[in-house]
Formats: C-alpha cells, sequence, structure tokens
C-alpha cells in the first residue's frame, strides 16, 4: 500500500472502508482521502506499544462494521415450550377441577381444599426464586423434563392417593415440577422470542392458561364419571410433554453453548437506579398479591359458588370455570403484543384497575350476568402478568432467570394462601360472602401510576 499512484481492482467494501468510492481509482495520498497508517519497514514495536498499534485485517474490520441482522423469533420452540406450559398447568387445573370429588370422598372442609392448593403453590413459590437464581448463573437445559417427571409423580399419587396426607404429598409432587419448569421455560421463551418478549411471553403464558382451561372440562367428562383413579390417564400426556421438553433442551443446551460461558458474557445493566428497581419490584408484587388473591377466590371456590348460589349440578359448574378459564388465556394472549406495541405499563395499570367495576358487581348478579362478568374479569385481568413479567425483566435484565422465579413464584404463593385463607373464611362464612369480600383487591391497581416509565432492554 506504500507508493504514489492508483490502486485499481479491490472489492467495493474494501474501497469503502479506506475511504474511496466504489468504481473509481483511488488515490490513497490525496487530502480529500482517508489516509491509512503504514509503519515504516525498520520500524518496530514491542510490548503493549506494539499491541496498541496493530492493526486490524481488513475482512476484521469489516465483520465488526457489517450490520447486525435481526433476531429472529423461533416459533418451533416457542410453541413447544407453550404447549409443555400447557400440559404442566392442565396437571395443576385438574387437582382444582377435582375438589367436588375430593370433598365428598375424603370428607374434606373447605379449609382442608384450600391447604391443597397451599401446599402445591407454596411449594413452587418457595423454590422458584431459588432455581432461576441458580439457573442464572449456571443453566440447566435438561432441567425442564425433569420438572415434567416430578408432575408425573404428582399425578400418579393424586390417581392412588388412599389418604388427605398422600394428597397433600402429590400436590407438593405438582409445585415441585412448575418449581422447576416456570424460570427456565420463561428465560427459553425470551431466548426464542426475536426480541418480541412481550408476545414471547404471552405465547408461552396462553400454553398455560389454556391448561388451566382444559383441566375442569377434562374433569367433566372423564374424572368426573369415572372417579378419582381415572387421574392416571392423564400420565400420558406428561409423557408426551416430556419428549418435546426433551427436543426444547436440545435446543436451548445448543443455544447456551454457542453464547459461550456465563461467566464471560457482559451482564446487562438496568435502565433505573437501584433504589427506583426495587420500589418499583416492590409495587408490582402489590399488584401479583391483588390479582392472584382475587383470582385464587375465583378459581378454587368457583363451582362452589355456582352450585350454592344457582343450584348448578357439578359438571355445569366445571363448564362455567372452563369459560372462565378460557377467557383468561385469550385475554394472556393479548396482554403482551399490546405492551410491546404501547408499552407496559398501560397494559399493568388498565388489567387490574379495569377490572374492579366488573369485581364489584359479580357477587349481585344473576346466572347469565354472572358468566358474562367472569368472562370480562377473566379477559381484562389475565392480560397483566405477561406484562408485569416483562416489565420486570427489563428492570433488571441480568437476571431473567431469578425475576422469572420471583414473580411466578410470589403469584402462585398469593394463590395458595388466597385459598387457604378464603377457604377458612368460607368456612366462617359462607362462598357468597367471600365473593363480596374480594371484589375490592383489584382497587389495589390504582399503585401502578407509581411505576416508572417503562425502557426496553436490548434482547
Amino acid at each position: 500500500m506504500g507508493g504514489q499512484g492508483t490502486h485499481v481492482g479491490q472489492p467495493d467494501w474494501h474501497h469503502f472502508l479506506i475511504g474511496g468510492e466504489p468504481g473509481r481509482k483511488t488515490d490513497f495520498h490525496s487530502k480529500s482521502r482517508i489516509r491509512v497508517f503504514q509503519p515504516h519497514p525498520r520500524t518496530r514495536f514491542s510490548g503493549s506499544r506494539a499491541c496498541s498499534r496493530k492493526l486490524l485485517p481488513m475482512s476484521s474490520l469489516a465483520a465488526t462494521l457489517r450490520p447486525s441482522r435481526s433476531p429472529k423469533a423461533e416459533y418451533r420452540v416457542l410453541g413447544a415450550i407453550s404447549a409443555s406450559h400447557m400440559v404442566n398447568d392442565m396437571m395443576q387445573s385438574l387437582i382444582l377441577a377435582m375438589y367436588p370429588i375430593l370433598k365428598g370422598d375424603f370428607h374434606l372442609s373447605f379449609v382442608q381444599i384450600g391447604f391443597i392448593t397451599l401446599t402445591y403453590q407454596l411449594t413452587a413459590s418457595l423454590l422458584q426464586p431459588l432455581i432461576g437464581l441458580t439457573t442464572d448463573r449456571r443453566p440447566q437445559p435438561y432441567s425442564l423434563p425433569f420438572g415434567m417427571v416430578s408432575t408425573l409423580c404428582g399425578l400418579i399419587l393424586l390417581a392412588y392417593a388412599p389418604t388427605y396426607a398422600v394428597l397433600l404429598l402429590a400436590a407438593a409432587f405438582v409445585g415441585l415440577g412448575s418449581a422447576i419448569f416456570h424460570p427456565e421455560s420463561s428465560r427459553i421463551a425470551r431466548l426464542a422470542s426475536g426480541g418480541q418478549h412481550g408476545l414471547a411471553q404471552s405465547v408461552f403464558q396462553v400454553g398455560g392458561n389454556t391448561g388451566s382451561a382444559i383441566g375442569p372440562l377434562l374433569a367433566a367428562a372423564v374424572i368426573v364419571p369415572f372417579g378419582q383413579r381415572s387421574v392416571a390417564w392423564f400420565g400420558l400426556v406428561a409423557l408426551l410433554a416430556i419428549a418435546m421438553l426433551l427436543q426444547v433442551s436440545r435446543w436451548y443446551a445448543a443455544h447456551n453453548l454457542a453464547a459461550g460461558p456465563v461467566s464471560l458474557r457482559a451482564a446487562p445493566s438496568s435502565p433505573h437506579s437501584r433504589g427506583v428497581v426495587l420500589f418499583a419490584i416492590g409495587v408490582l408484587l402489590v399488584l401479583i398479591f391483588s390479582k392472584y388473591f382475587y383470582i385464587a377466590g375465583i378459581s378454587s371456590f368457583y363451582t362452589f359458588y355456582l352450585i350454592e348460589k344457582f343450584g348448578l349440578s357439578v359438571q355445569s359448574a366445571q363448564v362455567h370455570l372452563f369459560i372462565f378459564l378460557f377467557a383468561s388465556a385469550i385475554g394472556t394472549l393479548a396482554g403482551g403484543p399490546i405492551g410491546d406495541r404501547i408499552g407496559r405499563k398501560p397494559v399493568i395499570w388498565a388489567s387490574i384497575l379495569g377490572v374492579a367495576p366488573f369485581a364489584l358487581l359479580l357477587p349481585h348478579a344473576d346466572l347469565f350476568w354472572t358468566t358474562a362478568l367472569t368472562i370480562v374479569i377473566g379477559l381484562v385481568l389475565s392480560s397483566a402478568f405477561s406484562a408485569i413479567l416483562v416489565y420486570a425483566q427489563e428492570l433488571m435484565p441480568g437476571k431473567i432467570g431469578a425475576v422469572s422465579g420471583l414473580f411466578f413464584g410470589f403469584a402462585f404463593g398469593m394463590g395458595g394462601l388466597g385459598a387457604a385463607a378464603l377457604g377458612l373464611l368460607a368456612d366462617r362464612t359462607s362462598i357468597e360472602f367471600v365473593y363480596r369480600a374480594i371484589a375490592y383487591l383489584p382497587l389495589l391497581g390504582i399503585v401502578a401510576a407509581l411505576l416508572p416509565k417503562s425502557q426496553r432492554a436490548a434482547v
């Protein structure tokens, strides 16, 4: 590259990088061109000085300046993880849908029913943050099928449980499976999102909500006519989910290997100060409390409410529970993409506080309007969780597993505590009184006004 004159025949990118124009002769020593550093042949560099002046090859420089392609969403991975989430949450909803049967077979009180919910949700809530924090530091791709194996064990125990104590043990196994499944699967949904984080979390969440909605229908069609032991047949679905999760784990392992060791990756920083982040997380946990304490009253006692107030049969009440849960699934699917477009905070605000008028009307409605109001409540309220989770992940972008575990765990814990506390309240008063009391919980959505403006984090 020494000497004067012209240089012809180089590729266009080469001319661009050194200041020329494609298709024209380039004078490297013209004042209008960029000078390229060329050391004298006799000049020698040693030590750190040599390293600081070392020139990169043109091919490396071109690779550095080449615009990066935007990542594409891995829809097959999202579909598989969503389908597995459907199976996982379907197993949980089978427990809820079996409550009328278990209450009669084991002569349970409402408090004992609430403690079944408390057992599997408290198990999940305590373990999920710990598992998420651990997998942030050391990812465990093949933990997902192991978690589904635990859920399968809980299902088999549930089918053949001879005593109330074994029912609680079965619920604990289901809770352990969820604790393992949710933090890593939420991380995989984010990795496969292609930057559409809200959409990916909604697709992932809608699988869980669909499973929760299907559970009561399956219970009405299979468990009610054939009894407790028919639950074991659903183990075949769990085996199918294990096979899917093995494929997802292979993709995750390959993706994690390509990204390099965790210790060498640059940790992304939060868009807010530590104090702001902690305050915002506290506000989000208050919103989770209001949402899931209220949901516990609907999901755990809705069938009893319909049977007691309107005289419906067990199967008819379970169909109404399915309608509510299916509406929740649709709302979940909508919440994430809307948050991607207009921001997380408006979705969080509208989904929780916006449901308050319908919740306050519900205890005073007839059967038709009860069904209609629960559809609206399911649609609106369920859109919150995907927005809350992605908002929290953007607050703490370097701790995806810990954040997912914290929020899934807290949601499960509030659901479990809500079921137990509301069961005790129902035993001492009535189911109708419980529904009047919990109607005020969505008003806590007003604290969403305290959240800082959402700022999207890097992928």
